[in-house]
């Protein structure tokens, strides 16, 4: 089958850019479903970002649901759903006989799942996110048609159901993947005949008291990438999402470093993907390259968090820093403060911009909306993957659905005034990197 090919991509940069939005999806998408992140350890992991983030333990498979391939362990706050994997010991299920094997594998969620795949990721590339869920309206029909536009396939269409003997009126769940980029996958997950499980099917709901420091729902997923318009392309081509955003090195760089960056977006532009590539020839290193070099190749790179109430999410996250939390970017200096007050005075309080530099947040605006955010320094070992809080103010309108007024996705844009300051704080966090590396022992 011929490929629906899209229109060319060119980066114009973002004065010359022209937003619109020709409803031009492949396939009907709803919203994030969740991040899967693979681990070394799930349970140590899924306990810090609990703790951090102030997301409650929902859902489980494990040894004690009877998944003996991989352990999966589920947090939400809100719409926000990220969940944490690790293969077990293949040694230790090796001489099961092929009745207690079928059983075995019975239990597992992922009928897709393989251990040396979950390995070789750690391995290559630390703790990351492995799968961006999406909720679309037919999990099958979305894999097709983006293979037939050029996707990557890597899990084709499975029904999933709690029951090991389903009837065709059990609910159940449609899972697919396609390739992102690099070894991250884009997953399709629909449901049917009104399942209303917890997450996925074969997954145990776990009841744990409510636990939330008001964060909502994923924002958006950043992914850096060695060659920002075929990726762009690439992605464009299969899902039919729309450029929403776009910002070259001279709208973002500092004197030091810099990139080039697109954003992708879906009809509803609840699903938004930016995607990064490193601009090369500066005077440093660009943050993205750093990126790709320890991520070894490809991949997400940070997660955008929205919160209710941004002041009252960082008050809770900051207290926790020391004491198993996430550490945050340094702060900007006391000009930007003074600034700021030029230019977000008729949209925010006084008393709230004392909030943002006593929190250290970052205020920017567009044509449409404010918004408020956050960067913490790389969650795991490598200085790779890390988290931004935010918060959108403005760009209200009606849905057409119900008649309520709802925020319109990316309302304020992505930090477009902030990324000089973003990307100084991590130079000097890259610059202590380097003294570590350099210095005499």
């Amino acid at each position: 089958m011929a490929i629906d090919q899209k229109p060319a991509f060119a980066l114009v940069g973002c004065q010359k850019f022209v937003r619109k939005n020709p409803l031009s999806d492949r396939f009907k998408v709803h919203r994030f479903h969740h991040i899967e992140f693979w681990c070394g350890d799930a349970t140590n992991t899924w306990r810090r970002f609990s703790w951090g983030l102030g997301m409650s333990l929902v859902a489980k498979s494990d040894q004690t649901t009877g998944n003996q391939t991989y352990c999966s362990y589920v947090l939400q706050s809100n719409d926000l759903v990220f969940a944490f994997s690790a293969p077990y010991s293949q040694a230790a299920v090796a001489d099961l006989s092929p009745e207690a094997a079928a059983i075995a594998t019975s239990k597992t969620p992922h009928t897709g799942w393989n251990s040396d795949d979950a390995r070789n990721f750690f391995k290559a590339h630390g703790f990351g996110a492995r799968a961006v869920g999406v909720l679309v309206e037919d999990a099958e029909e979305a894999f097709k048609v983006s293979v037939a536009n050029g996707a990557i396939p890597v899990y084709s269409p499975e029904r999933w159901f709690d029951v090991a003997s389903p009837t065709d009126d059990s609910p159940g769940a449609i899972v697919s993947e396609v390739k992102l980029y690099g070894d991250a996958v884009l997953r399709y997950v629909s449901y049917f005949n009104g399942f209303n499980g917890t997450f996925l099917p074969k997954y145990q709901k776990v009841d744990t008291p409510p636990f939330s420091y008001g964060l909502a729902r994923l924002d958006h997923a950043v992914g850096n990438v060695h060659k920002l318009l075929e990726n762009v392309q690439y992605i464009a081509n299969f899902t039919g999402f729309h450029e929403f955003a776009e910002f070259t090195a001279d709208d973002v760089g500092t004197a030091e470093s810099g990139l080039n960056s697109m954003v992708l977006a879906s009809n509803n532009e609840l699903v938004l993907l930016p995607l990064n590539e490193p601009v090369l020839g500066t005077k440093r290193k660009s943050q993205i390259q750093t990126y790709l070099e320890h991520n070894e190749g490809p991949g997400l790179q940070h997660l955008a968090l929205m919160s209710k109430d941004i002041f009252s999410t960082l008050k809770e996250m900051r207290q926790r820093t020391h004491l198993g939390g996430f550490d945050f970017m340094p702060k900007p200096p006391p000009t930007y403060y003074r600034n700021l007050r030029k230019r977000v005075a008729d949209i925010l309080s006084e008393a709230q911009m004392v909030e943002c530099e006593e929190l250290g947040i970052l205020v920017d605006r567009d044509d449409q909306g404010v918004l408020l955010q956050i960067f913490t320094q790389p969650v795991g070992d490598r200085p790779t993957l890390f988290l931004e809080i935010i918060q959108r103010i403005g760009c209200m309108e009606e849905s057409g659905d119900s008649g309520t007024l709802v925020q319109k996705g990316g309302c304020g844009g992505f930090g477009k005034g902030n990324f000089s300051e973003l990307f100084k704080s991590i130079e000097e966090y890259e610059k202590t990197l380097e003294i570590s590396v350099n210095s005499d022992h």
